[in-house]
């Protein structure tokens, strides 16, 4: 992107990342530490912009800083990383037609319930209430999505 060393500031403008998630990058390892300058400013290196635009891509499909920095690590030391990438990437696309799966389903839920509770609020008189909300409990797919909101791992 750029073929000079970077400030803090203009790195995080090209790649549109705050400054401190640049230093943060830095301290996990995911960027190589920046030169300093005799006034103490951080320098980074021309192909820094680069790799940040690639770890942005990499969390929007689905990897995790903990992977990246895995990953990038073997890559930087002359490794070949790539059949681990790919599968991650793999299992990635396996989770979101998972997701996607369950999002129809619930789509279709939530459908039915809408008439159910239009004929249920016609039937109510004005002022009354319908209690709408407690009729979620017997939707399966509501009761898995619930469920699976506490079985998924805190993701790094």
């Amino acid at each position: 992107m750029s073929d000079r060393a970077l400030g803090p500031g203009e790195l995080a403008r090209l790649t549109r990342v705050s400054t401190d998630t640049l230093r943060h990058y830095e301290r996990i390892g995911l960027l190589p530490a920046a030169k300093r300058t005799p006034g103490g400013y951080r320098r980074y290196p021309p192909g820094a912009a680069d790799r940040v635009l690639l770890i942005q891509r990499a969390l929007v499909v689905g990897f995790s800083l903990r992977d990246l920095v895995r990953v990038l690590a073997e890559r930087d030391k002359g490794g070949a990383p790539c059949r681990s990438v790919r599968a991650m990437v793999g299992d990635r696309l396996g989770e979101l037609d998972r997701k996607i799966e369950e999002l129809v389903t619930l789509r279709a839920e939530l459908g039915a319930l809408l008439e159910e509770w239009d004929r249920r609020l016609a039937d109510t008189p004005a002022g009354r209430p319908a209690r709408l909300l407690d009729s979620l409990g017997g939707l399966p797919a509501i009761e898995k999505a619930r469920e699976s909101r506490h079985k998924r791992p805190a993701r790094r």
